[in-house]
């Protein structure tokens, strides 16, 4: 053999040699300590909407009691009773809002009931009711005063006079009428 060859192959190893040693010390030599801050952080719930639609499932915790799962992708059921939380619109503090519910009166329920009506609180405060003698799409509307608006959320309460009782045509649930979508409107 060489002496050439032999050099190179010491080199070779010599090179290996400093390679693993530098990166087996390489952390020893990192002394500088990085601080790790841990902030608790408070996350903003979601902001209230002023309408919800009964076709979107985000819209579940505004919905308190009485209304069932989504049908069909566009609606829900409601009970007897059933209650929403809903923002207030933008100056309803100052003008008041208008309060719409777009639903459906079925068939079945006319069938059955005869009529049914539909009446609304705030804070309390009845709003007027409407009474439904055929099936099909209503708007439920009323003026609701600046005084029942003032916070951050507004909780509405409805009441049907009567319902369909679990039982009726195979439904284990007590079945009122058809909501599409509840909100506040501005005046």
């Amino acid at each position: 053999m060489t002496n050439t060859f032999l050099w190179n192959r010491w080199a070779a190893r010599l090179g290996l040699a400093t390679l693993v040693l530098t990166l087996a010390l390489a952390p020893l030599g990192c002394r500088r300590k990085t601080k790790v801050r841990v902030e608790t952080t408070e996350e903003e719930a979601p902001r209230l909407a002023s309408t919800v639609s009964m076709a979107d499932p985000l819209s579940q915790p505004q919905l308190i009691s009485g209304f069932h799962s989504i049908e069909e992708n566009s609606w829900r059921w409601t009970a007897r009773q059933f209650i929403i939380l809903l923002r207030p619109p933008i100056g309803a503090a100052d003008k008041g809002a208008v309060l719409k519910m777009q639903l459906t009166v079925p068939d079945a329920l006319i069938a059955k009931l005869q009529t049914v009506s539909l009446s609304a609180s705030i804070d309390g405060r009845a709003l007027p009711a409407e009474t439904y003698t055929k099936p099909g799409r209503y708007t439920y509307q009323r003026d609701v005063d600046a005084s029942l608006l003032s916070g951050e959320s507004t909780k509405v309460e409805f009441q049907l006079d009567k319902a369909m009782p679990p039982g009726t045509g195979g439904d284990v649930r007590e079945l009122g009428i058809v909501a599409r979508s509840i909100g506040l409107e501005p005046k």
